[in-house]
């Protein structure tokens, strides 16, 4: 496989808890389709989903390579050669991981109450490097039972561990969502959910999600509001309920604080003629990870010195130039660019608006300081 040119991902489907996924099938052009439990299309992704059950399914959620027979897995791929794939100087501080998995959600449900552990957390309770901090994205929505998309984020004051641990044992989820921020979402809102911070996604939601890449999720709902019953396993992912509370960052801030702290402003990077890019989310946010959106006027000139990326088309189609070596892109198509890649340029080549979002791993030296 040529290191310097842009490689074709195929669509990771992976299954789910709670219901939805019919805005992801309608993006490829899918239609007369009903919601179910495959919510998810992962990315860039180097990460086995963990559901109970489903142990049997080899490699769900794994990115493959589009058109190679036998499949072939990005996982494995990088493998292969580290430091050509991701850059000598990331492969220095994470071996073969790309430090990073991005997700497209498309919930039909309230997803349950949930958290994530810390970097801290994970390496004391999973033993892993990396934990689940992550950041949404909005890309849209539906109306769900007459209400619009929103998300819940982060305790209000005063919540306690004991208050907290009540509330789930006596599943008291009135209780526990009064204990959370409540916000209505609109396309082009950003938040950032820190690992510790407890969250749901609301229904309606249709975001793009970047994250470290782990899938540690610990619920306190016993069933999703769907009614399908959660394993305890899923809840506690093998810590057991005492020490799943552990994972929980208290005290919580006020509404106002909340949006202060985790809501991000876009950062306009650059414009060229009709083309633009923005930052969504950046290294002035979190160390784990980056994103911008590329707006395609006619053609724009990426920057190649950044290591690895990997793409993903929203709208449109065109052209991905990397090093001389041209591929076509339509929308719905994922790739990833290798850090070995020196030039590398986008070209639109219909009247369709053309819009793309470009993800990165993190900072290579976070990890020197988080273990």
């Amino acid at each position: 496989m040529d290191r310097a040119t842009a490689i074709k991902l195929s669509s990771a489907r992976a299954w789910r808890t709670y219901l939805g996924g019919k805005l992801l099938d309608e993006l490829y052009g899918l239609t007369g389709t009903e919601d179910g439990h495959f919510p998810e299309e992962w990315m860039m992704s180097v990460v086995s989903a963990r559901n109970a059950g489903r142990e049997d399914i080899k490699d769900e959620g794994l990115s493959m390579l589009a058109g190679v027979t036998p499949p072939v897995s990005l996982k494995s791929l990088i493998g292969s050669n580290p430091a050509a794939y991701l850059g000598e100087e990331h492969a220095a501080c994470f071996g073969n991981n790309t430090g990073v998995l991005v997700k497209l959600i498309d919930s039909a449900e309230r997803l349950t109450v949930q958290v994530h552990p810390g970097r801290p957390t994970a390496k004391e309770l999973f033993q892993s490097d990396f934990g689940k901090t992550e950041c949404w994205h909005i890309l849209g929505g539906r109306i769900i039972n007459g209400q619009p998309p929103c998300i819940y984020l982060g305790f209000k004051p005063g919540v306690t561990r004991e208050q907290w641990q009540d509330l789930f044992e006596r599943q008291d989820l009135p209780g526990m969502l009064d204990c959370l921020h409540r916000f209505e979402v609109h396309n082009g809102d950003t938040f950032l959910i820190e690992g510790g911070i407890p969250h749901a996604i609301g229904a309606g939601c249709f975001l793009v999600e970047i994250q470290e890449p782990t899938d540690y999720t610990l619920r306190v709902e016993r069933a999703t509001p769907s009614g399908f019953q959660v394993e305890d396993f899923m809840c506690h992912q093998g810590l057991g309920f005492d020490r799943m509370f552990d994972c929980f960052t208290y005290g919580g801030f006020t509404r106002e604080e909340t949006q202060n702290r985790w809501k991000i402003p876009p950062a306009v990077l650059r414009e060229e003629q009709s083309s633009r890019e923005t930052e969504l989310i950046g290294y002035r946010n979190t160390d784990y990870f980056r994103m911008t959106e590329l707006e395609i006027g006619t053609s724009l000139q990426l920057d190649a010195e950044v290591g690895f990326s990997g793409i993903y088309v929203l709208s449109g189609q065109g052209t991905i130039c990397a090093d001389g070596a041209t591929q076509s892109f339509q929308k719905g198509d994922q790739f990833f660019l290798p850090a070995q890649i020196k030039e590398l340029a986008i070209r639109k080549n219909s009247d369709e608006a053309c819009r793309i979002l470009r993800c990165f791993g993190p900072k290579p030296a976070v990890k020197q300081k988080t273990t």
